[in-house]
């Protein structure tokens, strides 16, 4: 297989320029999913895909949904591991133009102020470069051997963007079919930095709450009511106050039950990462930690729950000054997940929080907003160790195991409805300006990326041996 593999590398790098004009092309469709304006170059997105696919003896085929089209691909093998591709054509807005140095849906290759080669589009990043590393490394394996070292099979959606709406919905009607994989393969996260790749195996779940205090039936005259009156305001900030300990724990009772330690091995990869705390938060103007004080940052950003005020409103807050005790006064509060936690378990713990907190004649009102559990990879398993070791070979320095802050809700559904877990390996960098002007992606990012492809997907192929014994951690 090793010699496989380097003749597939081989026929890539001489092959890798043909490639970039084929994402060119990709990247040129309009395909921004969220402005109804855009539904005919979705669905061309969509037909390009599934016309490139074809021709690398896939059965692809575009897929209506109750919104934009979901492009599915089956290869021909029949036997042997089976992967499961995801990836998503639509991109974001590009407003504000003014501030696009070139057209956003021209993709021009330059040099940028460091020497790099870059290629800056809308999408070059996010998430067409990314999902087109896998489809050349598919292409230089049929190529060079007439077929794919594993059985593979992708689902790429048009609503990534957008809320993903209709996946949910379109995963469970189409179990069966896509759930019949191994595990789910997802590059549309970045690398830990600009020569070291990773594997996510942690991402933080998500429950998004709003409160609505109420108090008097009337805004109230601040010199007629004051003190007299309860004040939702002073209640509101009471209860939200109410929320952390001053050591920086999440103060609900039984917020921890659920939540699982990391490994020794993984804490201490992390603590080797040369992870710089003070930059990450000077960068944003601030010094001080403001998590847990017995965990390290990083641990507080992927591996603990967390509880964020994310906007408050109540009384005036126009231009001048008004004397008023508000009738109500409201906030958004969202929590992220890790572990086993369950996101109706914790939204109930909230609320009977909340409710314990009010005074008399006081009442609230709670809105759901959405949530979804936290998904853990364990750090050990013959396709992650794999997948580790593959990159490692290509990028000539140990691959590292990471975690996310965020959320990507389709590796949750994947769990939920497929039953699959996911590795998520992806080769972009922090400074790609996703969802920004100018969004780039680099050209060894890209290119590398489809080597590493081409590595993992031969790494996956191989039988079981005494080396798939033993943790993915070192």
């Amino acid at each position: 297989m090793a010699s496989q593999i380097d003749s597939v590398l081989a026929r890539l790098d001489e092959d890798v320029e043909a490639g970039l004009e084929r994402l060119k092309a990709l990247l040129r469709i309009r395909s921004i999913s969220t402005d109804p304006a855009f539904v005919d170059d979705c669905r061309q997105a969509a037909s390009w895909l599934a016309e490139e696919l074809q021709t690398l003896g896939f059965d692809a085929r575009v897929r209506p949904t109750p919104g934009h089209p979901v492009v599915v691909a089956h290869s021909p093998e029949q036997s042997g591991p089976h992967v499961l591709f995801y990836a998503h054509y639509d991109v974001q807005p590009v407003d504000p133009l003014a501030l696009w140095q070139s057209d956003p849906f021209e993709p021009v290759v330059r040099t940028d102020a460091n020497g790099r080669t870059i290629i800056v589009a809308r999408g070059a990043s996010d998430d067409k470069g990314q999902m087109m590393t896998f489809i050349e490394a598919c292409r230089a394996w049929k190529t060079v051997t007439g077929r794919l070292p594993v059985r593979v099979s992708m689902i790429i959606e048009g609503e990534e963007e957008s809320g993903g709406p209709s996946l949910p919905g379109f995963l469970a009607e189409h179990a069966a079919e896509l759930g019949a994989a191994d595990i789910a393969l997802v590059c549309d996260t970045r690398m830990w930095d600009a020569q070291t790749p990773s594997v996510i195996t942690m991402l933080r779940g998500l429950v998004a709450e709003e409160i609505e205090i109420t108090c008097a039936g009337m805004d109230l005259h601040s010199g007629s009511y004051g003190n007299a009156a309860r004040n939702p305001n002073q209640v509101l900030a009471e209860i939200i106050a109410s929320l952390r300990a001053p050591d920086g724990r999440v103060a609900i009772p039984g917020f921890y039950d659920d939540v699982d330690e990391i490994s020794p091995g993984l804490r201490a990869q992390w603590s080797g990462l040369g992870f710089d705390a003070a930059a990450f938060l000077g960068k944003v103007g601030l010094s001080v930690p403001a998590g847990e004080r017995d965990r390290s940052v990083l641990e507080t950003l992927w591996a603990r729950p967390s509880c964020e005020i994310n906007g408050m409103s109540g009384g005036y807050t126009g231009e001048g000054f008004k004397t008023v005790i508000p009738a109500k006064a409201s906030a958004k509060i969202s929590f992220r997940l890790v572990s086993r936690m369950d996101p109706d378990k914790v939204r109930k713990a909230f609320r009977q929080h909340v409710e314990r907190q009010l005074p008399p004649d006081c009442t609230v009102r709670f809105t759901d907003h959405g949530g979804s559990p936290a998904i853990t990879v364990a750090d050990s398993g013959l396709e992650l160790g794999r997948a580790i070791g593959a990159l490692s070979d290509e990028w000539g320095k140990p691959a590292v195991i990471t975690g996310s802050g965020g959320s990507i809700p389709v590796v949750g559904e994947f769990k939920r409805l497929l039953a699959l877990d996911t590795l998520l390996i992806g080769f972009a960098r922090i400074d790609n300006n996703i969802h920004s002007p100018n969004e780039k992606y680099d050209f060894e990012s890209y290119h590398r990326g489809i080597r590493s492809w081409i590595r993992v997907l031969g790494a996956l192929s191989s039988p079981p041996s005494d080396a798939d014994s033993g943790p993915a951690l070192p």
